[in-house]
């Protein structure tokens, strides 16, 4: 009998560990059933194969983060909303809550998200129209109430003025008995992407990127369940960007946040197991499995060797999905339940810690409380239907799968190798690189579905034959009915903002301001000025605009 091969006992190990970690996690429920927890190859897995694909739970996490992944904790079902009002968005909360969701995702309106009150002349048009408008504290009292904070995490979808918005969260969470510690959640705080994909900046990139900083600095010290950073290479992917690019641009921010965030003394170890990324699912349903796993290799790899990470939570790259709002399409709608369940399947697959299912009729306007939750049950047929969630990482070893894991990444480093070389991504956002090859890609698309050498079903292919009809009572019978926001609402809005500053404190909150434009001005962390501020009633307009007057505004250019 020939002698085993020389990575055996390294593979018996590897497999001894996984198997502890799991009866750890599960117990006996590691064996036994139709489909076992984890397959891998027939025989002794070769150095290869210990080195790039590997066993759940451990380097190179290819395979994911935990070593049962669905099987010890399904993903979190993580519906994002807002619209209207802050009374209206609680509303739709308690429905989805209600419903089976297992945490809360914040939509911001355009002002909230560019730092002017809802009663500013600048937010004529779109206050709640596409997320709810929070202004004061009253607001995101109004927002939250009734809600578990101590129990369900809160995603927030902000950036250029996530501060103010973390710091309302902790002054309504506390209010209501829960302390910052107990606090779970995300929020975005990404401000890099904005200049490349969405517009949502409001100061320039170095002023910034201080907030940034002072956000994870914050929560990395005082708020030990809270991601303080959600990367997001889902905008990017929404304006245009291939898979590899989105991985790349995506980690190329991450590794700036890193910089910047070391570069404040916080030790790696400390802050990196609290970070979190945010990718798009599109179409591509294979390519898109891939992704997730070639993304979560590549980052592990990166701090380990980049930046010396010990802990293996700190190589863990932790990710949210949501399906891709670019791949709905206003004809046809009723064909988005079907590209979003392909979306929503190839994410947990991936291996995705939460996930968002679009709902069919954002094409046409916000989501209905009857398309909210069908987007809801597609993901709980994925869960408890489906049978994908029984098993680690189950299209691992599949040889295309593989091999697209393998050139994605390829492709992903060839990207950072370039990015490097201009300085890093500050440097390359800062030139436009990114958004040029963003932009290159997106009308190469455009063109081919001009030409019919890519097809979207119900817009240049396949366009006759489906009937007409609605999802929805008290539809015309000419479609999909869709929510809108009527001027009225944005009134109230504005009424609430007018008269919550007549009756405040506005000594304190003119003393609040101005030690918050002192301590900016020192250096000083911002986090517990702002949480003073707006403690002593001031709006996410008057904190922004302290800033305003202290960075100035970045200007919209060729470079942004």
């Amino acid at each position: 009998m020939a002698p085993p091969p020389p990575s055996a006992p390294a593979a018996a190990k590897a497999r001894a560990r996984w198997e502890a970690a799991a009866r750890k996690a599960i117990g006996a429920k590691v064996e036994g059933g139709a489909v076992p927890l984890l397959v891998g190859p027939p025989d002794a897995p070769d150095a290869a194969f210990l080195e790039g694909v590997g066993f759940p739970g451990e380097p190179p996490f290819t395979r994911g983060i935990q070593p049962t992944m669905y099987r010890g904790r399904l993903w979190t079902l993580r519906q994002y909303s807002g619209f209207g009002s802050a009374a209206a968005t609680n509303r739709r909360f308690r429905f989805l809550l209600d419903g089976g969701q297992t945490g809360l995702s914040v939509a911001f309106d355009l002002p909230t998200q560019n730092g002017f009150d809802s009663d500013h002349p600048r937010s004529r048009g779109e206050v709640g129209r596409c997320g709810v408008p929070i202004a004061t504290l009253g607001d995101m009292r109004t927002l939250f109430a009734g809600l578990p904070l101590d129990r369900a995490t809160v995603s927030m979808t902000i950036n250029a003025t996530a501060p103010i918005l973390v710091a309302l969260l902790v002054a309504v969470a506390e209010e209501n008995g829960v302390p910052r510690v107990r606090l779970g959640g995300t929020v975005q705080n990404d401000i890099l992407k904005e200049y490349v994909a969405r517009g949502t900046y409001i100061y320039p990139p170095a002023a910034s990127l201080r907030l940034t900083v002072d956000l994870i600095e914050f929560a990395t010290r005082e708020m030990p369940q809270w991601n303080y950073i959600s990367v997001s290479g889902y905008h990017m992917r929404e304006a245009g960007a291939t898979a590899v690019q989105e991985v790349a641009f995506t980690l190329a921010n991450g590794i700036a946040y890193v910089r910047a965030v070391r570069e404040r003394g916080l030790d790696l170890d400390e802050f990196l197991p609290r970070l979190s990324f945010f990718f798009s699912s599109d179409r591509n349903f294979l390519e898109e499995i891939a992704k997730f796993r070639a993304a979560r290799r590549l980052w592990g790899r990166i701090v380990e060797e980049t930046f010396g990470a010990r802990r293996s939570r700190s190589k863990q790259l932790r990710f949210h999905t949501q399906t891709a709002g670019s791949s709905l399409t206003a004809r046809q709608p009723e064909l988005n339940v079907v590209r979003t369940t392909l979306e929503a399947l190839a994410a947990v697959l991936g291996g995705t810690q939460s996930l968002h299912t679009n709902a069919l009729d954002e094409a046409l306007g916000l989501p209905t409380e009857s398309s909210a939750r069908l987007a809801l049950r597609t993901q709980q047929i994925l869960a408890d239907e489906s049978g994908v969630a029984n098993t680690v990482d189950p299209l691992g070893g599949a040889y295309e799968i593989e091999h697209l894991t393998d050139s994605i990444e390829a492709g992903v480093r060839s990207y950072l190798d370039r990015i490097e070389a201009m300085g890093g991504a500050v440097a390359a956002v800062e030139r436009g690189f990114f958004a040029a090859e963003i932009a290159r890609e997106a009308y190469r698309v455009a063109r081919a579905r001009e030409r019919k050498e890519e097809l979207v079903v119900g817009v240049n292919a396949f366009t006759d034959g489906n009937p007409s009809f609605s999802l929805f009572p008290g539809a015309t019978g000419r479609g999909v009915v869709a929510q809108r926001i009527t001027p009225a609402e944005e009134l109230r809005q504005a009424r609430r903002v007018r008269a919550w500053k007549r009756t405040r404190d506005a000594g304190a909150t003119r003393a609040a301001l101005e030690a918050l434009r002192h301590g900016t001005e020192r250096g000083e962390n911002t986090l517990p000025l702002v949480l003073a501020s707006v403690r002593a009633g001031a709006t996410l307009g008057e904190v922004s605009d302290v800033w305003r007057a202290l960075f100035g505004e970045q200007p919209a250019s060729r470079a942004f």
